[in-house]
């Protein structure tokens, strides 16, 4: 290969780890690492592609050491060997993290180094054949993901890790869904079962959350690969268009609102405060009867309301 090949060290033992170092290094190795938990050494990963992961099982926090294999694996088939003590409680339940070898923790130099080369040798067959991939992903700006059907993601884009906060790290040991608002996690999950299908996602959109607890919308394209059981998905930070969006419609409501203060005020009927007269849009003086009957067709019934007829008839009463 042409370059130098490089072995993620997870391991807390601390009487053993620096002669693995050295072991590594002189085998000809690049340790990147030690990285005391599976949290720190996904976050790592995150930034450099390892081609082999020698792992010490029984790491501390909250995520198992199969569970750190199988999210290396998605990460780009990142073999990983297990080094067991000898009174590690059942090891064979690391066989379902698909391990390139379990070796016991007492295993000689010449050993380890020798399985090592074996399984580098199968890993860097993967990264030939995935490394159009890491570039494509590497210079991207849109939010590039496969996910995985068991929910979590596959691979991620740097484009999430700087429009959403979190590290890649972080998003790839937590289940996608811990990420979407709350209020758009039945859509979502309804949504993923469409496409995990046969199904596509066109225009779906939904809001993530941010490390500092602030969301974004997305605008996601989704299609599955069934026989992989993963989803290839791209999505749109639209959450400025969003914002737009409800600027604009927000001016529309108050153009709206101002528009039938203008209709009422232009429902307001000039009157002469002396005779009574009403000036109509030409600019004339009319009867108030005559500019009813112009504008409205109504007609007038002409009568005497009781202030007026009591007024009337004590004027007509002979002094």
């Amino acid at each position: 290969m042409s370059h130098p090949i490089s072995v993620l060290l997870v391991h807390t033992a601390d009487e053993r780890r620096a002669a693995l170092v050295n072991v590594l290094r002189e085998g000809g190795y690049h340790v990147l690492g030690p990285c005391p938990s599976a949290e720190e050494a996904l976050d790592l990963c995150a930034h450099v592609h390892p081609d082999l992961a020698l792992v010490q099982p029984d790491l501390p926090g909250s995520m198992s050491t199969e569970h750190l294999a199988r999210q290396l694996r998605r990460l780009g088939g990142v073999a990983t060997v297990f080094l067991v003590d000898d009174d590690y409680p059942a090891p064979n339940t690391l066989v379902d993290a698909l391990p390139a070898a379990l070796l016991p923790a007492t295993v000689t130099d010449a050993t380890l180094l020798a399985t090592l080369d074996l399984a580098r040798r199968h890993a860097h067959a993967l990264q030939l054949a995935s490394d159009p991939d890491a570039r494509f992903f590497a210079v991207t700006l849109d939010l590039l993901c496969f996910l995985d059907f068991s929910g979590y993601f596959r691979r991620l884009s740097p484009a999430w890790e700087r429009t959403l906060g979190w590290s890649l790290g972080e998003l790839l040991a937590r289940p996608f869904i811990d990420f979407v608002h709350p209020d758009d996690r039945e859509r979502t999950l309804n949504q993923n079962r469409a496409v995990r299908g046969g199904g596509q996602a066109l225009g779906f959109e939904n809001r993530y959350r941010c490390k500092d607890g602030s969301y974004r919308w997305f605008r996601w394209n989704a299609a599955a690969d069934v026989d992989q059981g993963v989803i290839y998905s791209v999505a749109r930070d639209i959450t400025d268009a969003k914002v737009a969006e409800s600027e604009r419609e927000e001016l529309i409501a108050d153009l709206q609102r101002a528009l039938a203060e203008v209709k009422t005020l232009r429902e307001i009927i000039p009157i002469c405060s002396y005779c009574r007269k009403v000036r109509d849009d030409d600019d004339f003086w009319q009867h108030v009867e005559a500019y009813i009957v112009t504008h409205t067709g109504s007609q007038f019934s002409h009568g005497v309301c009781p202030t007026c007829y009591d007024r009337i008839n004590v004027n007509d009463v002979p002094s």
